[in-house]
């Protein structure tokens, strides 16, 4: 069965939906951001990336709060130091076509109300690892990954080898303090001959030169980062003690005139039409510029503009990256895998006769669920046509049905979860009864899989980030019987002397491991919720719950309410900001059970989980509960509600005897009316301005 159109998707089909694509890109985003081992092609994680956005357009109230829309990257790598940026590392939108350019153009003129062109740069989407690197009176004294956008690894001593990269700054004009930001890569050129001598030695050969760029940069020993032929351009900045520029196109120059190589290929034009133009341009010069490039990135030359333009979650409006098309190629599908995620998801991988496709190697591809394998109709052993756009694994787009051998039998899909407990396998269906496209264990925490995945997530950099206790130790640990539940991992210290005498656990070691542990017994309670691992509570709705309950003992209290149903607790939930059915469906399901409910008890019991963050006290709508509805003019809805936030208001998306304020703008609806119901004060868009002092 194909997938369900998004425009005929009920709102159940679309929840379920979401949770699949936060599960399958968050997966993606580890193997690519932080392993350097991706599993996927390009065009495979930009539809999934797509599918999603279409999605939230569609039911813009389901967003999830771990969405991919508000994701950069994967957490860093436990083997380097934090380095907390500046200004966070954000990524760009993509666009696959020249309407979509019309549309990114038309959006920026309908944001900024303007009638003439707009002007852009236009600069190459240089494929490697993301860095930034701060100077302090013109002198580097950090470099830093992109990490997870608020957190990368300190890889200075690395970055300092690079011959593209000043060790201290030329000219003049720069700032006290500035990040530089831009991309570490290496040339076809280095690439082949860094293969060729890591071969000779019987090395590792790296599959494509961005891989080679991450790995090399990304190593313990400086010196065999200096040994590898690693370049940089400079594109963008962080964090800076003070302007330097009015526009894109000039900072670049700024960049250029400090020691820094930028795209040659970076031009500066006008209107939509010189979006194309660009575009055309570097597609034909693509194959000729002796590095690797997958698309052009479009930018709001002026940097008034783009301020003003602001962000969307967590990618600018005033920039979008125009992707290449894919490329392709035939292989042979040697066999099917089963692999199963954190929430319990099976996800069938193609194992393939390796194969290059724009000069590199490819042995898998994901087939995403059953119903994929049975649209496809694909079969171990039949000749498959591969897509690809970038450097890495693709998918699968048809099969060559003429080339299929005799006696090729159509792909069953299992029953049973491939754990040892052989634990059966259900399919999802909505509300209504209609089935979904997921398949998942039914074993839950009893699964392995789940419950190493559930671990995981729970030390991971956004959760309880634990240093030292990653995923071979937990595997370690959790085979050795020593932690099944996350409250084990505070218990660990009553196997001190066990450790000791484990391989590879040294004195030191084994004091740094429980050193990290104890530095996360206290913990602030929105990672407490995150870390928690309930389906459809992220990051973002972990911090929402948060401020909204305050305490741990507040938010337990609440959610066994919600567990059993309690009105006025579940309404009290509902009218927090972004949070609807889906989070209140998945807090009961999950509180309800008694096992969970015990693990969380059990866990609280061994920690000190801090109180959120006290909102600001002394403004006029502090303490408030605020809800924006109709057609702000003077500002977009999420500035509003970030502004009111920052006041010390509380944002609800629903009226309820707890409104404070209601804020009206033109074409308000149901909303006004219960307001006016319930006797809420209600303001135009200028009177609540007024109030807050602009």
């Amino acid at each position: 069965m194909p997938e369900t159109p998004i425009d005929a998707m009920t709102e159940e089909q679309a929840v379920l939906e979401l949770t699949r694509l936060a599960d399958e890109i968050a997966h993606h985003d580890l193997r690519y951001h932080q392993q350097d081992d991706p599993e996927i092609s390009d065009a495979d994680y930009d539809a999934l990336k797509r599918r999603n956005a279409e999605i939230e357009a569609r039911f813009p109230h389901l967003m999830r709060d771990n969405s991919p829309s508000l994701r950069v990257g994967a957490a860093r790598s436990e083997q380097f130091a934090p380095v907390e940026h500046g200004v966070p590392m954000l990524s760009l939108d993509n666009a696959f076509s020249d309407e979509e350019a019309v549309e990114f153009d038309a959006r920026v003129k309908r944001f900024l109300r303007l009638d003439e062109a707009v002007a852009y740069t236009a600069e190459p989407k240089i494929d490697g690892l993301s860095c930034s690197i701060r100077y302090e009176k013109g002198v580097l004294v950090q470099a830093a990954t992109r990490g997870d956008g608020k957190v990368g690894e300190d890889v200075t001593a690395n970055v300092a080898t690079i011959g593209d990269i000043p060790r201290r700054l030329a000219g003049t004009g720069w700032p006290d303090v500035v990040e530089v930001r831009g991309e570490v890569y290496i040339s076809h050129e280095g690439f082949l001959a860094l293969n060729a001598a890591n071969e000779a030695a019987g090395q590792k050969t790296y599959a494509n030169p961005r891989n080679a760029a991450a790995g090399s940069l990304r190593q313990i020993d400086p010196r065999i980062s200096a040994a590898r032929p690693l370049r940089f351009f400079a594109y963008a900045w962080g964090l800076i003690s003070a302007p330097f520029a009015e526009t894109q196109w000039e900072a670049l120059q700024k960049l250029k005139a400090w020691g820094f190589p930028i795209t040659p290929q970076s031009r500066r034009v006008e209107g939509v039409e010189g979006l194309f133009e660009a575009y055309r341009v570097m597609e034909v010069e693509r194959p000729k510029l002796g590095f690797d490039i997958d698309g052009v990135v479009y930018k709001v030359d002026r940097l008034d503009w783009q301020q003003r333009l602001g962000f969307v979650t967590r990618t600018p409006r005033w920039g979008t990256a125009r992707k290449f098309p894919a490329q392709q190629a035939r292989t042979l599908l040697e066999a099917i895998d089963i692999q199963v995620g954190r929430t319990g998801a099976l996800t069938p991988v193609a194992r393939l006769t390796p194969v290059t496709v724009g000069g590199v190697s490819v042995t898998n591809a994901t087939l995403h669920n059953a119903d994929e394998i049975a649209r496809l109709d694909v079969r171990v052993g039949d000749t498959v046509i591969l897509q690809r756009a970038g450097d890495v694994i693709p998918q699968i787009l048809a099969v060559v049905a003429e080339e299929r051998p005799k006696g090729a039998a159509p792909y069953v899909f299992p029953h049973e979860c491939p754990c040892p407990l052989k634990t059966p396998v259900v399919r999802e269906t909505t509300a209504t009864g209609a089935d979904t496209v997921v398949r998942r264990c039914s074993g839950e925490f009893a699964c392995p899989f789940q419950k190493l995945a559930h671990l995981r997530h729970f030390v991971s950099r956004r959760a309880f980030d634990i240093e030292g206790l990653g995923e071979k130790q937990l595997v370690a640990f959790h085979e050795r019987g020593w932690i099944n539940a996350p409250a084990d991992i505070f218990r660990l210290h009553e196997k001190r002397e066990e450790l000791l005498a484990t391989e590879r656990y040294a004195e030191t070691s084994v004091k740094n491991l429980l050193e990290g542990i104890e530095a996360r017994r206290p913990i602030a309670l929105d990672r407490f919720i995150y870390g928690l691992g309930i389906r459809h509570i992220g990051e973002t709705t972990a911090v929402v719950m948060a401020r909204g309950y305050g305490s741990v003992a507040a938010f337990l209290e609440a959610m066994d309410k919600v567990a059993a149903r309690d009105p006025e607790a579940v309404e009290e939930l509902d009218a927090m900001d972004q949070i609807g059915a889906a989070v209140i469906e998945a807090a009961a399901g999950f509180f309800a059970e008694d096992h969970n409910r015990a693990m969380v008890e059990d866990l609280n019991g061994q920690l000190r989980v801090q109180d959120a963050e006290k909102p600001k006290t002394d403004t006029v709508v502090a303490g408030k509960t605020v809800v924006f509805t109709g057609t702000l003019e003077r500002m977009t809805r999420d500035e509003a509600k970030a502004q009111a936030e920052r006041l010390g208001a509380k944002v609800s998306g629903s009226v309820s005897k707890k409104t404070d304020i209601v804020v009206a703008g033109p074409g308000a609806g149901s909303k006004l009316k219960t307001a006016a119901e319930l006797g809420v004060q209600v303001l135009t868009e200028d009177e609540w301005i007024a109030m807050v002092g602009g």
